[in-house]
């Protein structure tokens, strides 16, 4: 006798929310949660952790080497995505076997970090932060690959948002968990336990399974043909679309007046006179309810206008979210002004993330997700921090905060325009990959 299939509770929800509750967009959201909390082990909370045990600040600055994993991801994540591990992957799949044996490096390289003593084997804390942050980026390049090709093109809006969100909530919920239990059981205690957040991406690989990829063809290549395959492919099917030159162009120039602005926004809340309370109250409180909204809003408007657009208007967005910045210098000491200019920073940055963040997922071929989303999530931001790093001080200095920050309005304007000529001469389609028969991995 057949069993009739069981209800959808999602048909219950309202409208607006059921996409949210989908089966991909539910672990986008695991996945964000177990990403988001390696980096806060050797972040803010290694750095409470070395200042508490008396360490200098020279040698605590020394730590960012540990962060610079996340910027150099590209380098091996061609292996990632082309390395197929010996039995696991025949057992529960390629992207899954990865994705195991990411966590348990996660879990490993910090509990490694937990156990050792900053006073006595500093060396060893060293190289143990270096590992959370090898392991942390490794973990990243799965989860990233496994997400996108675990959402239907439709869901890449919703399925963005959500990660974000769970990278939020995980690297929140991360950092002050190890800060409470530190305070009662020790540092060491707190990592180990910390290492249970990993296992919001082991949910999401029970709830998702294995995804189907771009069936391969052909007999397992060897030698300088598999580093053609894992490194160049991956490159040469990016660069030879129609159109791809000028979104490489596009991916490199559309987020630095937006970086630049926000790399030097404590710069000028401390000259406001803004406090340290005051600061964590308007960018804790406001700002990350105005991020949440944003993503929200993000996620549905993708649904009822779809990419090009959203992307268009969350560019305009971000660019006017500057015009605000300037406009508090003008104001000085405002807490309405404040509370203007955080709350539509975070508002667009939530709106965003979701849009850029849909199109730079849907930029990637499945046969080579790995490694091009690597590509291209490094490219996007390393232009503003370069420019950041070099000139971002000296400009501050020479034109004063509020012309300052009308230059970053005025870098967002090409960002703005190509994307405005690739959508009105059809190259935001023709850079997409084309659709290909799909076989289990």
């Amino acid at each position: 006798m057949n069993q009739a299939p069981p209800e959808d509770w999602t048909r219950h929800l309202p409208a607006l929310l059921r996409p949210y509750a989908e089966k991909g967009p539910v672990g986008a959201l695991l996945l964000g949660m177990a990403s988001g909390f390696p980096i806060a082990m050797i972040a803010a909370t290694l750095t409470t952790r070395l200042a508490e045990s008396g360490i200098e600040k020279k040698t605590v600055t020394a730590f960012a080497l540990a962060l610079l994993m996340y910027n150099l991801k590209l380098l091996w994540a061609p292996v990632i995505d082309r390395v197929r591990l010996p039995l696991l992957a025949a057992l529960i799949g390629h992207r899954r076997a990865w994705l195991l044996v990411t966590a348990l490096g996660v879990v490993l390289a910090v509990a490694w970090l937990g156990l050792a003593d900053p006073v006595t084997q500093l060396p060893t804390v060293v190289a143990a932060a270096i590992a959370v942050g090898f392991a942390g980026a490794s973990f990243d390049i799965v989860i990233d690959a496994y997400r996108i090709e675990n959402l239907s093109p439709e869901q890449l809006g919703t399925g963005s948002g959500m990660t974000q969100y769970g990278w939020r909530i995980g690297n929140a919920l991360a950092a002050s968990t190890v800060l409470v239990l530190a305070g009662r059981a020790g540092w060491s205690v707190a990592y180990v336990a910390a290492t249970l957040f990993v296992l919001p991406a082991l949910a999401a690989a029970l709830l998702l399974g294995e995804p189907e990829r771009p069936a391969v063809s052909g007999a397992a290549k060897r030698g300088w043909a598999a580093v053609q395959d894992a490194v160049v492919a991956p490159l040469a099917d990016f660069l030879t679309r129609q159109g791809a030159a000028l979104t490489l162009v596009f991916v490199l120039l559309h987020k630095i007046g937006d970086t630049v602005a926000n790399l030097s926004l404590r710069l000028l809340f401390a000259d406001l006179g803004f406090s340290k309370d005051e600061i964590a109250g308007y960018d804790v409180g406001i700002g990350f309810v105005a991020l949440l909204v944003g993503i929200f809003v993000g996620g549905l408007l993708y649904k009822v206008i779809g990419l090009k657009w959203s992307v268009l208007i969350s560019l305009v967005l971000m660019g006017i979210s500057n015009l605000g910045f300037a406009l508090l210098a003008i104001a000085g000491h405002s807490n309405l002004g404040m509370a203007l200019a955080i709350g539509f920073e975070n508002f667009s940055s939530g709106f965003g993330g979701v849009a850029v963040g849909a199109y730079f997922a849907a930029l990637c071929d499945h046969r080579f997700t790995a490694t091009q989303f690597a590509l291209v999530s490094a490219a996007a931001s390393v232009v503003g921090r370069l420019f950041s790093a070099s000139t971002a001080g000296g400009l501050i200095e020479t034109l004063g905060y509020v012309d300052f920050y009308f230059v970053t309005t005025l870098l967002a304007v090409p960002g703005i325009a190509i994307f405005a000529y690739m959508m009105r001469a059809g190259l935001v389609e023709d850079a997409l990959p084309p659709a290909k028969p799909v076989s289990p991995a």
